[in-house]
């Protein structure tokens, strides 16, 4: 893996051997309008020094990946004109060979985090595999890199529009641990139940600890834990339900497939509900940037 440049608070959390947290930017740059990005940003970063980690939010600036961007990095990454590029794993060589800018993925974030000696990192949603399997094997890359990579990955599931049966089979396949926080049900991001069983359950911060050590001893893949969205931030099944029909509509008509899937999906969300999807979206990944440090602190 290529250097990366390590912001002064992360540098000194790794030489210290503190807990830090990976955060990704896509989720700041795509996934948010411009303004909350920004506010979203630093209320990620604040919660994870609340509960006693240090934030190391990463992206690649002109050729550098950095992890722990300063405050001004920050506010270029989250800037209305930024213009970057969406990062994954593929995309790494490419932006950092050519000298380019661009927003990390979860699958482009733990491959830097790892690099930099980060294990635990919190974000929304993880990626999947895409329907209609029955024409299309579309699978993230996220599977792969949590396949190979031994990062602890903490989201509120997958979205509604993925195939999560198949999903569920891949990270089976792969010998990535599935657990359930608090919950014996695989959330779907802004619905706290996807239908689908966790194999695994843990009730605190030092249970999920425990055994992402004892997988750590056993295997080299990653871990996946699985925050349900906050009670009184889940949307309503029925709008949900709703919203997803047509924005599934919506992705037919403009032909979109592969990475582009997830922003045109959540923009339509956003839209159409008015800005709730965006509330329920702002109070899963804080939840998810909290419990991701508690996790930090605990395996340290």
């Amino acid at each position: 893996m290529t250097r990366i440049s390590l912001g002064e608070e992360v540098a000194d959390a790794v030489r210290d051997g503190r807990p830090l947290v990976a955060l990704e930017s896509t989720l700041l740059s795509h996934g948010l309008p411009p303004g909350r990005n920004l506010e979203v940003a630093r209320r990620l970063e604040r919660a994870v020094r609340e509960a006693g980690a240090v934030p190391a939010t990463i992206a690649i600036l002109d050729g550098t990946p950095i992890a722990g961007l300063s405050p001004a990095e920050l506010e270029r990454v989250c800037a209305p004109d930024a213009d970057l590029a969406k990062l994954s794993l593929r995309d790494l060589g490419p932006a950092i060979g050519l000298g380019r800018s661009g927003a990390t993925t979860v699958a482009g974030t733990s491959a830097l985090a790892h690099a930099a000696g980060i294990d635990v990192f919190a974000t929304g949603g993880l990626g999947g595999v895409h329907l209609p399997t029955s024409t299309s094997w579309d699978v993230s890359a996220d599977l792969g890199v949590l396949a190979r990579i031994p990062m602890t990955v903490v989201c509120s599931g997958v979205k509604s529009v993925l195939d999560i049966a198949s999903t569920l089979e891949v990270l089976e396949t792969n010998s990535v641990p599935v657990l359930g926080y608090r919950t014996d049900q695989f959330p779907a991001f802004y619905l706290r139940s996807s239908g689908f069983p966790v194999p695994w359950r843990v009730d605190n911060a030092s249970e999920a600890a425990a055994v992402i050590t004892a997988h750590r001893a056993c295997s080299g893949s990653g871990v996946l834990l699985a925050n349900p969205i906050p009670l009184e931030s889940e949307m309503d099944k029925t709008a949900h339900d709703l919203l997803l029909a047509e924005g599934l509509e919506l992705l037919q008509d403009k032909d979109v497939h592969g990475k582009d899937v997830t922003p045109v999906l959540l923009e339509h969300f956003h839209t159409a509900s008015g800005g709730a999807s965006l509330d329920a979206n702002e109070a899963l990944v804080l939840s998810n940037a909290r419990l991701a440090a508690e996790v930090a602190v605990a395996l340290a």
